[in-house]
Formats: C-alpha cells, sequence, structure tokens
C-alpha cells in the first residue's frame, strides 16, 4: 500500500502547479540551471526522465542545489532504475505504464509512486493498491479528455496526470477536469533548446505556461 500522507503532499505541490514538465536531459550539467530557470518562471516542478545517461546525477544536483523545486524521475522501467532514482533523491517515481513489480518495490521503499495507466484495469488495479495519483499516458491518442471524462464517474478517487501530446492549444480542455491536477508538459524544455542551453526559450515557454494554467482555473471556475 501507499503512504497516503506522502501521496497527499506530493498531490498538494504537483496540483499548486498545474504542469509537471518532463525533461529529457543531454548533459546532467544543465540540470540545475534549467531548475532554476523553471522555478523562476513559476514552475518549481520537473520530472528528469531516465531515457538519458546522468539523469540520476542530475536529479542529486537539483536537490542539492535547489532544495524547493519539486524533482521526480520518469520512464522508470526497472528496479534497478527505481534504487538509482530514489538513492540520487527522486522525490516521486513516474513510470509509462504498470509493472506490478516495480511499483510494488517502490512502494516498499516507502518512495511515492506514479504509475502509468491507459485502461480502466489498471486504474482499478492501482487504486486497489492505494494509489490515486496515476499518469495517463499516451494522453491524445487514447481518447485525451474524453477518456478521462468517462472514467471519472466508476472511478471517482483516481486523479490523473496526462502526458503524451499536450501543448498549450489542448492544455485548457485537461486542466479544467475535475480529476486533473496536472499535465505532463515535453515542449516547456525540449531537447533541441537544452541542447542548445537556450533558458530563455525555456523561461518564455515556461511562463507561458504558468499563464495557462492560470487562465484554465479561472474559466474552470467561472464553469463551476
Amino acid at each position: 500500500m501507499s503512504d497516503a500522507g506522502t501521496e497527499t503532499e506530493l498531490y498538494r505541490r504537483i496540483a499548486a502547479i498545474g504542469i509537471v514538465p518532463v525533461v529529457q536531459l543531454p548533459w546532467s550539467e544543465l540540470a540545475v540551471p534549467l531548475a532554476a530557470t523553471l522555478a523562476a518562471a513559476g514552475l518549481p516542478c520537473l520530472e528528469v526522465t531516465f531515457r538519458a545517461e546522468g539523469a540520476a546525477q542530475a536529479i542529486a544536483d537539483i536537490r542539492a542545489a535547489q532544495p524547493d523545486v519539486l524533482v521526480g524521475a520518469g520512464t522508470v522501467l526497472t528496479i534497478e532504475q527505481a534504487d538509482t532514482a530514489i538513492e540520487s533523491g527522486a522525490q516521486f517515481i513516474v513510470s509509462p505504464g504498470t509493472n506490478p513489480r516495480v511499483v510494488e518495490h517502490v512502494l516498499e521503499r516507502g518512495a511515492p509512486m506514479i504509475p502509468g495507466v491507459a485502461t480502466p484495469s489498471e486504474i482499478e488495479a492501482n487504486l486497489e493498491r492505494g494509489l490515486t495519483l496515476l499518469k495517463f499516458f499516451p494522453a491524445e491518442p487514447l481518447g485525451g479528455p474524453a477518456f478521462l471524462r468517462s472514467v471519472r464517474g466508476p472511478f471517482e478517487a483516481a486523479r490523473f496526470i496526462p502526458s503524451g501530446g499536450i501543448t498549450p492549444d489542448n492544455l485548457a480542455s485537461y486542466l479544467v477536469l475535475g480529476n486533473v491536477p496536472a499535465v505532463g508538459g515535453t515542449w516547456i524544455a525540449p531537447l533541441s533548446a537544452l541542447e542548445s542551453a537556450d533558458f530563455a526559450a525555456i523561461e518564455r515557454r515556461a511562463r507561458e505556461a504558468t499563464n495557462l494554467v492560470g487562465d484554465a482555473r479561472g474559466a474552470a471556475g467561472g464553469a463551476g
């Protein structure tokens, strides 16, 4: 079972921000300036994917230099990666799908886990584990907001961070949903901008994203 208190705190922090920038760092040396840039733009949170070497070092560096930034490990596919991420200081672990062995291992270690789901069966299985904060991936190909509206009735406790195909153009259609506290965003710090160390462009995208979150939530409040 998950630690409900830890999950509640993680949920609170992620929901307060509204977007989790998902980044694939070409070099771990970019981690600290990236985290500082995102925080200055109103997004003190990021998911560092294990698709690139140096992810663990990047997480450790961010934790040491930017302790107020919430940093998690993404694309965690194996128990070994999960252990490396936890030992590097990752504050949450994200996987693109639900591998029961990895999920149970992370929970046994006492770390917050956000497994990926694509079906009602996976949602139900994770709720049974006590996990209510889930990654919906890949969001757009799987039906996007329409899917999330459909599962809200039978899975009232589930909350989703949709990722995969989220853009500034469709972000609001997710954030107006009551079961979506935040979205995952790869467009804020794309690989091309990181490879050229274009932090000005990243900061501009991050500020625009922060404003979009505010607008979407204002619209949702007005609708309610």
